[in-house]
């Protein structure tokens, strides 16, 4: 009996909202009604509720932004209507044109041919310019203008003109059925004939951290004669690759930024790990007999809706934790109280560093993970707090060591409960972290295969622990519905109909268009929306333009967007980004980080070598040196591993020449949030205890920083940009002082006169 095609789909689905682990994990979602078509294809999220649009909804017609029609310059064959009848009298013609706008009946006609009163009144502005400063008019307006002088017409005759006038400059009037067939989303197991065609057998695999459900799930893969693995993340699928592997099942590993074969000859193995955007829809694997999902609870409803939909069964197993986990009734109070084994979890860079710092007084090392930081670099740091004979016993981390991590922690603490978060409309928001979240850290204390069999979860403060306690025991919210994204195919067929638009306004267009059933929702696409308007102004063709906006990015690091930027402009020149001009771009080599900016700088770097290595797997002959490239990003990965080894030292620097406060310009710093929570967690920290070594460590309120510190956090002006203004201000007051010194001294003149 031969074995089943096996996809195994890893989910972790917190409950949180916008952008993180949950919309990449859940992306694999997909695969329960089948593989999307196309390289670029559908990639589902989730989210706790639906935002979901459908129907036949008046669309939002302030995302139609009018295009300008040029008035007409003289004609080589004359003024044909003039000749026929007689020159117009502009004043006569302004007056129709007057009387034209205000009828109630042609504001009626207006709306029921899409034009509501914004539109109406614009497209009217431009209409009018039109007649007026064109040197001759098209035969047929300019003798219906003539008529209605003579009271030979009525004023109403125009308007098959103006109609046809506001149809030029708002063109998505002319389409508007057209685009919302082009943007109906409703019944994705439609799409999918060849998923539909067989019968599928789907086990969910449902419990917290801990408890065995992805090894169960992966023991599957790897007895059948073919699989995928769909992980959120480069460290989930380089973890399953090398275990694949080490089994002897030969497996392929597929990020966006690498590809490793370890059959001989190039050929291609039977089991592929992979992170979830990258999976080869064109091959059987997802339209796989047996497919495994791993997540919580949360999710099993919604995945049973949906495979409601396409006619299979879902057969859920469950797990409990493996090893017990104790929420303590008291908390750590200082840093004096930390053991070995304990993992501080903080949510900004700025309570990281100080934490850090604040250990080191006290003679202890720690190690140090955080979301911005390069693979290997996590890796590196985990392996030294995990190793027994390293005198690293403390590790202080973000919430990205809830996610692909093997980690020996003994007691996890909270340093806040408060966290930033991006929502569904793309809004900051500071809540405290949800259920889903505080689990999934939590679970990483005591772990059935650390040294710590038994964990151990408080907070740093008595003060936050009942709220923790609160949290923890809350329900989970369920996931409601699974987001969709459009493919490049359909933009592109937006684009056919709306030649002039932008891409930016393209996808606001389809959002607000797009029709979904009720399981579903359109992702948010912010941060698609952004690099689309970053590269606005750079001649490439849509598809191109396409793939670089869904390149991964951190928007919050203007080094590695203003990299985007070079990049589309090079490829735009038909010039190969070759490993010398990336050199010399990012002036390599580079030097051992002296602060922490520095490093921060260095973190930046890395990413630009991520975003070289993503796009040379799609544009080849442009970004021809993949290798070297990588080569010289593994050097980059040691100069950055040796700087947080010694990062209480450019702590120190850095406190020393103030430049902690600078991470909000180059990193994922979310410091600006600090004592802005409306919540209980909100204080002011210090000392708890008097026998402390040195006082805790304290998160300015961003109220209390200067506007131009303020700005530089918050991303809206970089280092550079604050220079420039200051150079401009002092250049200003300069020249105004010599104009009010100039009109003192005239004065004086004046009154000695």
């Amino acid at each position: 009996m031969s074995l089943p095609r096996c996809a195994l789909l890893w989910a972790r689905l917190p409950a949180g909202r916008g952008a993180g682990p949950q919309t990449a994990a859940s992306s694999a979602l997909r695969a329960l009604v089948g593989p999307f078509p196309g390289a670029l294809g559908r990639a589902p999220c989730l989210a706790a509720s639906s935002s979901a649009s459908g129907g036949s909804k008046a669309p939002n017609t302030s995302l139609f932004v009018p295009l300008t029609v040029k008035p007409l310059g003289p004609s080589a064959d004359g003024d044909v209507g003039a000749e026929l009848t007689r020159p117009l009298d502009k004043n006569e013609v302004k007056k129709i044109l007057d009387r034209f706008y205000k009828r109630q009946e042609i504001q009626k006609l207006s709306a029921d041919s899409g034009l509501d009163a914004r539109l109406f009144h614009q497209a009217f502005i431009s209409f009018r310019n039109y007649i007026m400063q064109s040197h001759s008019l098209d035969v047929d307006i300019h003798i219906v203008l003539n008529d209605i002088c003579f009271s030979a017409a009525h004023v109403d005759d125009l308007f098959p003109f103006f109609l046809r006038h506001a149809k030029q400059i708002f063109p998505v009037l002319e389409c508007k059925d057209d685009l919302r067939k082009i943007s109906d989303l409703r019944i994705p197991p439609n799409w999918y004939p060849e998923a539909r065609a067989i019968q599928r057998k789907i086990i969910f695999h449902s419990g917290p951290t801990n408890s065995g459900k992805t090894y169960h799930a992966i023991q599957r893969y790897l007895s059948a004669k073919s699989g995928v693995y769909c992980g959120p993340l480069k460290l989930l699928a380089h973890e399953i690759f090398e275990k694949s592997n080490a089994a002897d099942v030969p497996c392929e590993l597929v990020t966006g930024e690498e590809r490793l074969t370890v059959a001989p000859e190039g050929k291609e193995a039977t089991h592929v790990s992979c992170t979830v955007e990258m999976c080869n829809v064109t091959t059987p694997w997802l339209c796989a007999e047996e497919v495994h999902l791993c997540g919580e609870s949360a999710a099993i409803d919604l995945v049973s809706e949906l495979l409601y939909t396409t006619g299979e069964e879902v057969e859920v197993q469950k797990y409990e934790r493996l090893t017990p986990i104790t929420v303590l009734n008291h908390a750590l109070e200082s840093l004096d109280n930390l053991r070995p084994g304990d993992c501080i979890v903080c949510f900004s860079k700025n309570d990281i560093y100080s934490v850090s710092r604040q250990i080191e007084i006290r003679g202890m090392e720690s190690a140090v993970i955080y979301g911005s930081l390069p693979p290997g670099t996590k890796l590196a740091q985990a392996r030294k707090f995990n190793d027994p004979s390293d005198p690293c016993k403390i590790l202080v981390a973000t919430d990205a060591i809830g996610m692909g991590l093997n980690l020996s922690i003994r007691r996890i603490i909270f340093y806040s409960l408060i966290k930033p978060s991006i929502n569904e409309k793309g809004e900051k928001e500071l809540e405290p972290i949800t259920t889903s979240q505080a689990l999934q850290i939590a679970g990483r204390a005591g772990r059935f295969s650390s040294q710590f069999k038994e964990g151990e979860v408080t907070t740093m403060y008595q003060k936050d622990l009942a709220l923790l306690k609160e949290i923890l025991n809350r329900p989970v919210d369920p996931i409601q519905a699974a987001g969709l994204h459009p493919t490049a195919e359909q933009i592109e067929m937006f684009a056919y109909h709306l030649p002039e638009t932008t891409l930016s306004n393209l996808i606001d267009i389809f959002v607000d268009f797009a029709q979904v059933d009720g399981q579903y929702f359109v992702c948010n696409m912010d941060d698609f929306k952004f690099s689309a308007e970053l590269i606005q102004h750079i001649p490439l063709s849509l598809r191109v333009r396409y793939v670089f906006c869904t390149a991964p990015i951190n928007k919050k690091q203007p080094f590695v967007c203003s990299s985007l930027l070079q990049f589309a402009r090079q490829y735009s020149r038909n010039e190969p980004l070759t490993f010398a001009w990336l050199r010399r771009y990012i002036k390599w080599p580079l030097l051992p980080p002296k602060n922490i900016k520095d490093l921060m700088d260095l973190e930046a770097v890395h990413d630009v070598f991520d975003l070289y290595l993503w796009l040379s797997y799609r544009f080849l002959d442009m970004f021809p040196d993949s290798s070297l490239v990588r080569g010289l990003q593994k050097e980059l990965d040691t100069i950055i591993q040796d700087g947080v080894h010694n990062i209480t030292k450019l702590i120190k620097i850095s406190e020393s020449h103030k430049l902690l406060n600078l991470e909000g310009v180059l990193g994922e710093d979310q410091s600006r949030f600090s004592g802005t929570a409306k919540s209980p967690a909100r204080r002011t920290r210090g000392t708890k205890s008097s026998g402390s070594k040195a006082e805790e460590p304290v998160s300015p309120s961003a109220k209390e920083l200067p506007l131009a510190s303020r700005l530089v956090q918050q991303g809206l002006l970089t280092a550079d940009m604050l220079k420039q203004l200051q150079k401009e201000w002092l250049t200003q007051r300069t020249d105004h002082g010599k104009e009010k010194a100039g009109t003192r001294r005239k004065k004086t003149d004046h009154n000695s006169d």
